[in-house]
């Protein structure tokens, strides 16, 4: 398959472009992946566009080669969130493409999977994302035989009363943020950020399943409507430490 890939959720701009060998005839050749991160935060915005244009090109591939846009739908910052589905829903219409949404925390899993346990079979953990205000985004995978199962819906906790009933290593971005109030007895901690090379490895299984959308369906995954807190709110969490 030939794929761009992209997550603007967090802090790191993470894209990539996977383009499978033309056939030849001979034996079977892994596709090639091109991939840039970066900090992106505010600057996303103005620097996504161009970074795909420059991988595409270094890909040799134009838009309307691809067989789809994957991109991390949320959860995560609502700005970056909103850029992606942007990004996506114009790139997607212009090109005649589909679409295919693929949650943040799903992706957290896959990159710790990859890093940190690709030779097992089957293995769980427990995504977390720092979704600010004092809070962390939250749900539990299982990899099965090379699929993925969510054991259990998205959640929004503070670290300390994060619940793991299974013991699972934690994966995500929380631990220099909370990793102090994190109960201890959890040590297994997977650094771990929701990568657009963790979303061309997801791709397909979700493509196959059915994933792929209409341009129009490139929705952000919200768990949290709120974006800010109030005055009164910050002051007494300060009041609080």
């Amino acid at each position: 398959m030939n794929l761009l890939a992209f997550d603007t959720s967090t802090e790191i701009m993470s894209v990539a472009v996977q383009r499978t060998p033309d056939d030849t005839g001979h034996a079977f050749q892994a596709p090639q992946v091109w991939q840039h991160s970066e900090p992106g935060g505010a600057r996303t915005s103005a620097i996504l566009i161009p970074t795909i244009q420059k991988l595409m090109a270094q890909a040799g591939l134009e838009l309307a080669e691809l067989d789809a846009i994957a991109f991390g739908r949320g959860p995560g910052s609502f700005t970056g969130l909103r850029t992606a589905c942007a990004v996506a829903q114009g790139l997607a219409f212009g090109a005649k493409l589909a679409v295919l949404p693929i949650d943040t925390l799903l992706a957290v899993a896959e990159e710790a999977r990859f890093a940190h346990a690709s030779g097992l079979d089957h293995w769980q953990v427990l995504a977390l994302l720092d979704a600010r205000m004092d809070e962390m985004y939250a749900s539990r995978y299982d990899f099965m035989n090379g699929q993925w199962r969510q054991i259990n819906g998205h959640s929004l906790t503070r670290p300390e009363n994060l619940t793991n009933d299974a013991a699972c290593p934690l994966a995500g971005n929380v631990f220099a943020a909370y990793g102090a109030r994190l109960p201890a007895a959890w040590v297994e901690r997977v650094p771990a950020l929701p990568t657009a090379s963790a979303l061309l490895r997801l791709a397909p299984a979700l493509l196959a399943a059915g994933g792929a959308l209409p341009p129009e369906q490139a929705l952000p995954l919200y768990v949290r409507d709120k974006v800010a807190q109030t005055t009164l709110e910050r002051a007494a969490q300060k009041a609080a430490l």
